[in-house]
């Protein structure tokens, strides 16, 4: 989270080699680097393009967007990820060619073979079925959880406009408090503190404040705060806390 890169000169299990070099956060705001959960490309090239959200609970679905939202980079998001779109984002593809849509098709199911899928799962990308699927259900939007989680997101990048230690970019302003076995972690921008339950049990984390944002209803203490299972809360101290 503090330094920008995962890979900065250390082993890369894919590549077989070092990777990368450190970032110069002295010098190269976090605004200059992309923070997201999920593209069109982790989705799109999984076997059958299923989202986040047809794994995830709501509330681990918002914790994430306050990790992202709540950090010094650019948030970018994938469409429909703001409301937890349940539609598939599947590859398709529309290849005239009989002989290239046959490869393509043909392609896709023997990649995903490898990694121990039935071929008839893996969509055909030349059905117009797999485009339709992969589509959004606007109606969503106002509906449940759904809209829930959609105004949590709108929430979020309003703080970023309306809270002045959220729109700091650089990250040697930012300090990260975690507990690994607990599964909780903290992000301290200034006099705000974005805290994350990763669990799904309730855990006291040592921040305390006042309360901007949360999902579910946190128990603020005089020197910590109760968090839910998947939950966070956004939390602003007085400055010489």
């Amino acid at each position: 989270m503090k330094h920008g890169y995962f890979h900065a000169g250390t082993y890369s299990s894919f590549r077989h080699r070092r990777h990368g070099r450190p970032l110069d956060t002295a010098t190269i705001p976090g605004t200059r680097l992309l923070a997201y959960t999920l593209t069109h490309d982790q989705v799109g090239n999984r076997a059958v393009g299923d989202r986040p959200s047809q794994l995830l609970t709501f509330g681990q679905l918002a914790v994430k967007a306050a990790l992202a939202l709540g950090s010094p980079y650019t948030a970018m998001l994938f469409m429909g990820e703001e409301w937890g779109s349940s539609s598939p984002f599947q590859f398709f593809s529309s290849h005239p060619e009989p002989e290239l849509a046959r490869a393509t098709a043909e392609g896709r199911k023997a990649e995903f073979a490898e990694h121990g899928w039935d071929a008839d799962e893996v969509p055909d990308p030349q059905d117009p079925q797999t485009f339709l699927r992969s589509k959004l259900d606007w109606s969503e939007v106002t509906e449940g959880d759904h809209d829930r989680l959609h105004r949590t997101y709108r929430a979020l990048i309003a703080l970023r406009r309306t809270e002045p230690d959220l729109a700091d970019p650089w990250l040697d302003h930012m300090s990260v408090d975690f507990d690994e076995e607990q599964r909780w972690i903290v992000l301290h921008r200034g006099a705000v503190s974005i805290a994350c339950n990763l669990g799904t049990e309730p855990v006291t984390v040592p921040v305390s404040g006042e309360l901007l944002l949360a999902w579910e209803n946190p128990d603020i203490l005089a020197d910590a705060t109760v968090l839910a299972g998947h939950s966070f809360a956004v939390l602003r101290r007085e400055r010489d806390q």
